[in-house]
C-alpha cells in the first residue's frame, strides 16, 4: 500500500496542538524527557505547523535604520519549541518534525532536514503564533530532528534513517477518514550527535 496525502494531513493536523505533539514525543522517549515539566506538559512547549523564521540583515534600502528582515518558511512540517512553564520563556531546545509525504523518497526526506540545518546556521528568530508573541523568539543552539514515517513507508527509507542515526517513529495505518487502524510503533533508534545541528 502506498502513502496517500490523507496520512500526512492527519498526522500534521493531530500534532498542531500541544497534546498531539506530546503524544508524538511519547513515541520517542529521549525527546519527551526534554520537556521542562512533566507535570505541566501542555504548558512546556509551543507547536508551530509549517513554521516561519526571520533573519535580520543590514540593508539600507529596506529601512531608514539600515537593517531589514527576511522571512522564510522552513522545509519541516512542524517545529516544537520547549518552554519553561513557570517563567514563560523559551528554552534552548527545538525539535523539527518531518512527516513522510506521498511520492517522497529517502533523499527527498533527508534533504528537507539538511536544508533546515543550512537555514538555521544563520541567526534567526521565530514568527510565533499570536498567543505567544510575548515570548522571546530568538533561535536556539540545540536543534533536533524527528522523522515520522508510516507502516506503508518503503523499507529503504526506514533503513536509510537508521543508517544515518536519525530518530523516527512509525505512525499507525489510517483509514480514508483518517481513523487509526493500529497503534503507533516506537523505534529504538538513538539520536546521537547527528541529531544536533552540525556546526
Amino acid at each position: 500500500m502506498s502513502i496517500n496525502r490523507t496520512h500526512y494531513e492527519a498526522v500534521l493536523a493531530e500534532c498542531c496542538d500541544a497534546l498531539g505533539a506530546i503524544a508524538l514525543l511519547k513515541q520517542y522517549r529521549p525527546y519527551l524527557e526534554m520537556l521542562p515539566s512533566m507535570r505541566r506538559p501542555d504548558e512546556s512547549l509551543i507547536t508551530i505547523p509549517l513554521p516561519i523564521v526571520r533573519f535580520r540583515h543590514g540593508n539600507a534600502a529596506s529601512s531608514p535604520g539600515g537593517t531589514g528582515t527576511e522571512a522564510l518558511c522552513l522545509p519541516c512540517d512542524l517545529a516544537i519549541l520547549m518552554c519553561d512553564p513557570e517563567w514563560k520563556i523559551k528554552t534552548g531546545v527545538e525539535i523539527f518534525v518531518f512527516i513522510h509525504r506521498s511520492q517522497e523518497d529517502f533523499s527527498d526526506l533527508l534533504s528537507r532536514w539538511r536544508q533546515t540545518q543550512v537555514v538555521l546556521s544563520r541567526g534567526y528568530e521565530w514568527e510565533l503564533p499570536l498567543r505567544y508573541k510575548h515570548i522571546l523568539s530568538e533561535g536556539a543552539d540545540n536543534t533536533y530532528p524527528l522523522f515520522v514515517v508510516f507502516e506503508e513507508t518503503p523499507e529503504r527509507i526506514k533503513r536509510g534513517l537508521k543508517g544515518a542515526f536519525l530518530p523516527f517513529v512509525i505512525q499507525p495505518t489510517l483509514t480514508a477518514d483518517g481513523e487509526k487502524l493500529s497503534e503507533p510503533v516506537a523505534t529504538e533508534v538513538i539520536a546521537g550527535d547527528n541529531a544536533e545541528t552540525e556546526p
